[in-house]
């Protein structure tokens, strides 16, 4: 037993610090926690969806207010951009992003282009979920919890994925853009609150009218 014991220590003792991991590691745990909780609200959204459609007067759980409602914002023509509900996009994409942190955290390696093919499905998810913040914010007029759950982990995984591309120098940058990298990887949690900040912002004057009733 007490070899056991003695065997269990060293084990622990052996297990690295998140601090102390190495890059790709680090990359890693953050697609995988980001991308499951993004593949869950984005399911979700999905599941209310088609509830939905079935029934129109369905209770839709994330209607919570006039103003956070799901219902509201998954009637418009911006909830399917594409032509089929945006969260096939959101439930496909995500399930990349935790696949690869998946297969990070178990050692694998990638060429450069697959991470230049996940740096443009990055490019492409962060610049979709500004113009759904847009869409939802200025002209439908309402918020759904879920989507913004969704925007939530979109602009992390999009920063921190170009972050890593810069550092692992697949994406080789100049000029300008080399202190603009190099301030970033710097100030990394300091964009993302200035980030998360400005949309608050805008989303607290453009809706103060609602938020001052409930003070």
């Amino acid at each position: 037993m007490t070899k056991n014991i003695v065997k269990n220590m060293k084990n622990v003792k052996n297990k690295k610090p998140f601090m102390k991991r190495t890059l790709p590691e680090v990359i890693g745990v953050l697609l995988v926690v980001l991308g499951m909780v993004g593949f869950i609200a984005s399911s979700d959204i999905a599941i209310e969806k088609f509830a939905l459609m079935q029934d129109s007067n369905y209770k839709l759980s994330c209607d919570l207010s006039p103003l956070l409602s799901c219902g509201s914002v998954m009637i418009t023509p911006q909830a399917s951009a594409f032509g089929f509900p945006n969260p096939f996009i959101g439930i496909a994409g995500f399930a990349i992003v935790v696949t690869v942190g998946m297969a990070l955290l178990a050692g694998a390696q990638f060429k450069r282009w697959f991470w230049l093919g996940l740096q443009a499905g990055t490019i492409f998810g962060v610049c979709f979920v500004t113009w759904l913040q847009y869409q939802s914010i200025f002209n439908i007029g309402a918020l759904c919890p879920w989507c913004m759950v969704v925007w939530s982990v979109t602009i992390p995984i999009f920063l921190y994925t170009t972050l890593y591309n810069v550092r692992a120098k697949n994406i080789e940058t100049s000029g300008g853009w080399s202190s603009v990298a190099t301030f970033a990887q710097k100030n990394h949690a300091n964009v993302l609150v200035f980030w998360y900040l400005a949309i608050f912002l805008t989303i607290l004057i453009k809706f103060w009218y609602y938020w001052s009733t409930l003070i």
